[in-house]
């Protein structure tokens, strides 16, 4: 479905959705998916994370949230982070 975008929060150890590593997001464009990961700047780019978790070839875990619970979790990153550490 081109367009859409689909969350996962990055957990593992001792880390849940309201408190994980970090959140990345796939896009899905009619020429295929595209993977990105939220960087301390707030700005989004490239990560292999989704692939690699896939493959399992990742440490941590991914759980898929809803655009609302992503909102969350950047709020979340702006008060540990700082509004752009």
């Amino acid at each position: 479905m081109s367009g859409s975008i689909t969350y996962y929060a990055v957990v593992g150890s001792n880390r849940t959705v309201d408190n994980p590593y970090g959140l990345v997001r796939r896009l899905e464009h009619d020429d295929g998916p595209s993977d990105e990961g939220l960087r301390k700047d707030f700005s989004w780019a490239f990560t292999p994370t989704i692939v690699e978790w896939e493959r399992g070839d990742l440490g941590q875990d991914l759980v898929e949230v809803s655009h609302e619970q992503a909102s969350k979790i950047v709020e979340y990153f702006r008060a540990r982070w700082g509004e752009g550490a």
